[in-house]
C-alpha cells in the first residue's frame, strides 16, 4: 500500500455579485507539503458563466486564474507572492477575499499522489 501524505485543498469560485453570495465552482487548488506540490486546475465555461451573470468578463477571469497558476509555479513569473515558500503561497491564494474570484475554506485529506488527487477533486467539484 502506498504511503499517504496530508494534503490541503480549496475550491476556486467565481462570485459575480459578492453581496448575493452566489458562486460557480471553476477550479481547485491543492497543496501537499510532503510532495512539494502546489498546483491549480480550472476551467471557464463561458456559456455557463454568462447564463449565471451577464456582467461576467471572461477575459479578466482568465487573467486572474492565470495569476493563480503563476503563483503556484513560483519563480519570478509568480511575482512577489511567487517568491514565497510553497506553504505561504498556498495560504495567500486561499486567504479570505471579497472579490469576484474567491476560494472555499481549506479542507484536508490524505493522498498517495497529489496530481491524481487534484484531478479527482477537479472532476468531482468542478466538472
Amino acid at each position: 500500500m502506498p504511503e499517504k501524505h496530508l494534503f490541503e485543498y480549496a475550491v476556486i469560485r467565481v462570485m459575480p455579485r459578492v453581496e448575493r453570495e452566489e458562486f460557480l465552482n471553476v477550479g481547485v487548488i491543492l497543496y501537499c507539503s510532503a510532495q512539494g506540490f502546489l498546483k491549480t486546475m480550472y476551467t471557464l465555461n463561458e456559456d455557463r458563466l454568462c447564463a449565471f451573470s451577464d456582467k461576467i468578463d471572461c477575459q479578466e477571469l482568465t487573467e486572474r486564474l492565470l495569476a493563480f497558476e503563476r503563483i503556484c509555479a513560483g519563480r519570478k513569473e509568480g511575482g512577489t507572492i511567487g517568491q514565497l515558500p510553497v506553504a505561504s503561497r498556498f495560504r495567500w491564494l486561499t486567504a479570505t477575499r471579497s472579490t469576484v474570484v474567491q476560494t472555499s475554506p481549506v479542507h484536508p485529506g490524505l493522498c498517495a499522489n497529489a496530481q491524481e488527487t487534484l484531478e479527482k477533486l477537479f472532476e468531482q467539484l468542478v466538472m
